[in-house]
């Protein structure tokens, strides 16, 4: 079985609200990287901004209940179901509770606490 993890595009910050504007403003007005704001509807993210950065996205995520930021990483598979049972077996326990996710998706950390977001890879 082919539980190959990959690194995603996707980066996301979670921003406590109380520094979320200066944060965006980081980005956009003193490293001049393109930032958006996206619309989103997600019970624990009240506002995320897109951030152009090289090849990856970075999602600057405001996060109301936060108290320091916290960054969470892409990782993909050719199988979610499969890699799940890996990680399973391998002591690592999804920890979907964290933040709402569409089904085929799971959240996953490391020892430390990172987090990484487990979906399947693109074109399979």
């Amino acid at each position: 079985m082919d539980n190959t993890f990959q690194a995603g595009i996707n980066i996301a910050i979670k921003i406590p609200k109380s520094k979320y504007e200066k944060t965006v403003a980081f980005y956009r007005d003193i490293l001049k990287l393109e930032v958006r704001e996206v619309p989103i509807t997600n019970p624990t993210v009240s506002r995320t901004h897109e951030v152009k950065f090289g090849a990856n996205v970075i999602w600057l995520d405001c996060v109301d209940n936060y108290t320091h930021s916290e960054t969470w990483l892409q990782l993909t598979v050719p199988d979610v179901g499969a890699a799940t049972e890996y990680l399973q077996f391998k002591g690592v326990e999804t920890c979907d509770e964290l933040e709402e996710l569409p089904e085929n998706m799971h959240w996953i950390q490391d020892p430390a606490g990172t987090v990484f977001n487990l979906q399947q890879r693109e074109g399979k």
